[in-house]
């Protein structure tokens, strides 16, 4: 087995910082937070590489650089009121809890969403919620929100999310017409009616299902 705090350690200086992510909050949050604890036993001594890993249910963990790069973008202060949609394992909510106050996330697949919260409260990550459900709606209750991250592509931007977000706050989401390629976006709301949208750079996720994203194809 690896020494998984040394390869912790490579994986900020080589693949974040090597590749300009230069947030100290986001640093020091990827750094503090076990990568291993979210993903499958057979996987962790892969944990810090810097690629996807499945995690069950035909989804994955993001590449740590992208959710240090995605969660960047967001610009988060402490206390920050947080959003995020498809929890998957729980990791790149764990980080966000690092440094903003509240962080909500929503999960269509209860497997994942149960194991995720099971993760997180075994860490004591008590900041972080995690809803079943559909993340294309949001989670209108707690909004609205400083930031919002959308970890799954969608083919468009949900009308709910755009709702729930703060006059300045700062939406991240993957946006495409295929299914397994997108652009990611970051949008400011400006006003109550008004976004400013910034195309960053191509992603590729895996589909944002729902009422207001892509079919379910089962």
């Amino acid at each position: 087995m690896r020494d998984l705090a040394v390869e912790r350690e490579r994986m900020i200086i080589e693949h974040l910082m090597g590749r300009g992510i230069v947030n100290k909050d986001v640093l020091d949050a990827m750094r503090s937070v076990p990568r291993e604890a979210f993903v499958p036993k057979s996987a962790r001594e892969f944990a810090y590489g810097d690629f996807p890993l499945q995690i069950g249910e035909g989804q994955t963990i993001s590449q740590p650089y992208i959710v240090a790069y995605m969660i960047e973008l967001m610009e988060l202060e402490p206390g920050d009121r947080v959003l995020e949609i498809g929890t998957g394992s729980g990791y790149a909510a764990a980080v966000v809890g690092k440094i903003a106050g509240e962080v909500f996330t929503v999960e269509r697949l209860a497997a994942l969403a149960d194991t995720a919260s099971e993760t997180l409260r075994r860490l004591h990550y008590a900041n972080i919620r995690v809803l079943i459900g559909d993340g294309t709606e949001g989670w209108p209750e707690h909004a609205p929100y400083d930031a919002i991250q959308v970890t799954a592509g969608a083919p468009h931007v949900p009308a709910a999310l755009k709702e729930q977000l703060a006059v300045g706050g700062r939406l991240v989401i993957p946006v495409g017409g295929h299914q397994r390629v997108q652009s990611l976006l970051r949008i400011r709301r400006v006003s109550a009616t008004e976004y400013r949208s910034e195309d960053v750079c191509a992603v590729q996720f895996v589909p944002l299902i729902g009422k207001d994203g892509w079919l379910d194809p089962l």
